[in-house]
């Protein structure tokens, strides 16, 4: 750990708290074990006995959006089986927000504003997210695999300025809506690091649930078990509201306006 950026971590998470506080979000906190702790075929939750360590608090905090409550936040740790190295930490942290009646365009002014906000705390000028098309940087060929592996080996490493990535190929939707073919979610780079992922929210069950089967059988075939399905988030999911959302990771954020070249230089270990 560096001291150094433990602070400047403290002064960002600060500042984050002040952010969405001026904007109406309320801070909640939703359990960490759970039934079923991922739903993406190439994530691996831990498991804890019979239940799971969420590898993001997006099941529940969607319960939450589902209750009433139309503008939320958490500052949540996280666990990743199969992910260590010097971006990666089997524990981690995010920061997840939703907003009901919002669409991608104001989660993209939101992130910026929150970013700009951060960085100004550790007395650096506020970024500005260049925005950019999935397809003007590597076309789907109809290749997945192929194309998974060229987008993460040598697209993500040339994203080094501050950029906005939108317009995902429909098989990258995950929990996001889909389009005229294309996934309806973007990610935020900085220096060539993913800080973020945001989703107009798929709101309907059937579909989420076809999507995690269909996660499931290519996993089986893999050798993989099988993700759990979580029922109490589907039974949700049809009582949520128009809403969209992002979850950003605290440590890659700090790491990216500190100069960390080593997740483990802005965490306690």
């Amino acid at each position: 750990m560096d001291p150094s950026r433990l602070r400047a971590r403290a002064l960002i998470l600060r500042e984050l708290r002040r952010w969405f506080d001026r904007r109406g979000y309320l801070e909640v906190h939703t359990p960490a074990l759970v039934p079923a702790g991922a739903m993406e075929e190439h994530l691996e939750a831990v498991a804890v006995g019979r239940l799971q360590l969420h590898t993001s608090p997006e099941f529940a905090m969607k319960r939450v959006l589902a209750a009433g409550l139309g503008r939320i936040y958490q500052v949540a740790p996280c666990f990743r089986e199969e992910e260590q190295g010097v971006h990666h930490s089997r524990e981690f942290t995010l920061v997840e927000w939703y907003r009901a009646g919002a669409g991608l365009a104001e989660i993209m002014d939101e992130v910026e504003g929150l970013i700009g906000a951060c960085a100004r705390a550790v007395g650096l000028p506020s970024p500005t997210l260049e925005r950019r098309a999935v397809a003007d940087l590597l076309p789907d060929h109809g290749d997945a695999d192929a194309w998974f592996r060229t987008w993460v080996e040598a697209v993500e490493p040339t994203l080094q300025r501050p950029t906005l990535v939108h317009g995902y190929p429909a098989w990258q939707a995950a929990l996001a809506k889909v389009r005229g073919g294309r996934a309806e979610r973007f990610e935020v780079f900085l220096g060539g690091l993913e800080l973020a992922n945001a989703f107009d929210e798929e709101l309907d069950a059937a579909e989420i649930r076809r999507r995690w089967t269909a996660g499931n059988a290519a996993r089986l075939a893999a050798g993989r078990p099988a993700h759990p399905i979580d029922e109490a988030f589907l039974a949700a999911v049809d009582r949520m509201p128009r809403c969209a959302g992002i979850a950003l990771g605290l440590d890659r954020l700090v790491m990216a306006l500190t100069g960390a070249t080593d997740i483990a230089q802005v965490q306690v270990r």
